[in-house]
């Protein structure tokens, strides 16, 4: 019996331990043990990927930070050519015209610079014949239908000269016609010449305008429809016609200049002087105004002045950007090709067609790069240059082909040129394309990380089913070794 006791003592022993680590298993494997199989594939399939996705934020980062500062210094040099055209075009860095009696012209600069001082004496402005048609009450009533005919030439002593070079223009007139229709008809032949209907307490009446000059006078001739008259009332010439309907005559401008009596078509005059051009607005018979030039040095001064520091602004974040040990920009083709740039800008010739002697660089007139790439104005240089070439100077301050902001703004376009790998811009649109490729690799990775996080969770599943059924049957042994242990005592 101690025989049968001691055997007995010892299987339900081992029973228990064995039960034991089956339990132990089954914990370990996440059955009953409150383990989520989900969370442990998430876990698992992230850290599979981590690494590498890490490494291409990384790498995200870094050309995020790179395309900024190729972007601040692209910015900057196209801020500063702006401000450059801005000074330009407002014309206080050039030499320009200023007429003491402003009533009687506009003056602006004309196609090359002026100096001294010129005298102006306007006399007559050139005018556009007007004419108008008797009045018609209401302006509603028909006046007949047929053929007008507009023949151009000029009006003297009352006879008409016609200019055999201009074709004569004929405008037909459909029976029912208004004087608004006759008005629309003859604006839509676009013969330079402008009709409109003008209505006043006594009726409406037909009001046609020429082009200004004395050339550019006209006729209204008539052929109406004998069925239905009435068009020829709107005839006119000056042998025939009313006089009193003729209210303007056409005319040219009569002005002296300099003591040159002159004539033009138009009250716009360009280039009627070395450097002015005339708009004129008035006439001043017997009492001559001066036109003057104005001395720009301040300003172009000045101008120079703030070139230099924003230059320097723009050499400082770049001398940033590309320190060997810290820069942001350090190797890229684009900052060292605007780098290149900027060092060659005051040996530059912003004035291909200046004359000998004339300055055509910025270092002619005082700017200096130093060993850093900093800028230094040399000011007396300047002053002396400004002195002896005043209106040389000026012109490398205005808006044109060549120039300090055409140069300027050629530097600006070709650092933000996309196109070219060897700027800014190029630089840029690189990294760009480098960004949208990583952006490409982190949303494949997303995806292979999501399908084996997806495998995991089935395989777990899978796992837990296994260890659910045999956790029943381990179950099922445990309670029959018990009850045979039982029995056995």
């Amino acid at each position: 019996m101690a025989t049968t006791s001691s055997t007995t003592s010892s299987t339900a022993v081992s029973a228990t331990s064995s039960g034991s680590a089956t339990a132990q298993l089954l914990s370990t494997l996440g059955a009953g043990s409150g383990i989520n199989s989900a969370s442990l594939a998430e876990q698992l399939s992230t850290a599979q990927f981590a690494s590498r996705l890490d490494q291409l934020s990384a790498k995200n980062d870094k050309l995020t930070t790179r395309i900024s500062a190729a972007s601040t210094l692209k910015n900057m040099i196209g801020s500063l050519a702006t401000s450059m055209g801005d000074r330009v075009r407002t014309g206080d860095l050039a030499v320009t015209p200023v007429i003491a009696n402003s009533t009687v012209a506009t003056v602006t600069k004309g196609s090359v610079t002026g100096s001294g001082t010129l005298s102006l004496e306007v006399t007559q402005l050139a005018k556009g014949q007007t004419l108008t048609t008797p009045t018609v009450s209401p302006a509603t009533a028909t006046v007949g239908s047929g053929t007008l005919t507009l023949r151009f030439g000029s009006i003297a002593a009352g006879a008409f000269t016609a200019d055999a070079s201009r074709s004569q223009i004929d405008v037909t007139v459909a029976s029912g016609a208004t004087l608004a229709d006759v008005a629309s008809a003859i604006n839509a032949k676009g013969a330079g010449i402008s009709a409109y209907v003008a209505t006043s307490s006594s009726g409406a009446q037909l009001v046609l305008k020429g082009a200004d000059g004395a050339a550019n006078g006209f006729v209204l001739e008539a052929n109406e429809n004998a069925g239905d008259p009435g068009l020829a009332s709107l005839a006119w010439n000056p042998a025939t016609g009313s006089a009193a309907r003729l209210k303007t005559s056409a005319s040219d401008a009569a002005y002296t200049l300099d003591g040159v009596a002159r004539t033009s078509t138009s009250n716009t005059i360009a280039d009627a002087a070395p450097g002015v051009s005339l708009k004129l607005t008035g006439t001043n018979t017997g009492s001559p105004t001066t036109i003057s030039f104005s001395d720009p040095a301040s300003s172009i001064t000045t101008a120079m002045n703030d070139l230099v520091s924003a230059l320097n602004e723009i050499v400082s974040e770049l001398n940033t950007d590309t320190n060997a040990n810290t820069g942001t920009l350090t190797g890229d083709p684009g900052a060292r090709a605007f780098r290149r740039t900027l060092t060659g800008l005051s040996s530059t010739v912003v004035m291909p067609n200046a004359a000998t002697g004339a300055p055509k660089t910025l270092a002619d007139i005082g700017l200096s790069t130093n060993r850093d790439g900093t800028f230094t104005l040399d000011t007396n240089k300047l002053s002396k240059v400004l002195a002896s070439n005043p209106s040389e100077v000026s012109a490398m301050f205005t808006n044109g082909l060549y120039g300090v902001y055409a140069t300027l703004d050629k530097v600006s376009r070709g650092a933000t040129s996309a196109t070219d790998p060897n700027s800014l811009g190029g630089s840029i649109a690189t990294m760009t394309k480098q960004q949208t490729a990583i952006s490409t690799l982190k949303s494949d990775l997303a995806t292979k990380q999501e399908t084996l996080r997806t495998q995991l969770v089935s395989r777990y599943a899978k796992l837990d089913t296994k260890l659910s059924d045999s956790k029943s049957t381990l179950s099922f042994l445990t309670a029959q070794i018990t009850a045979w242990n039982s029995k056995g005592n």
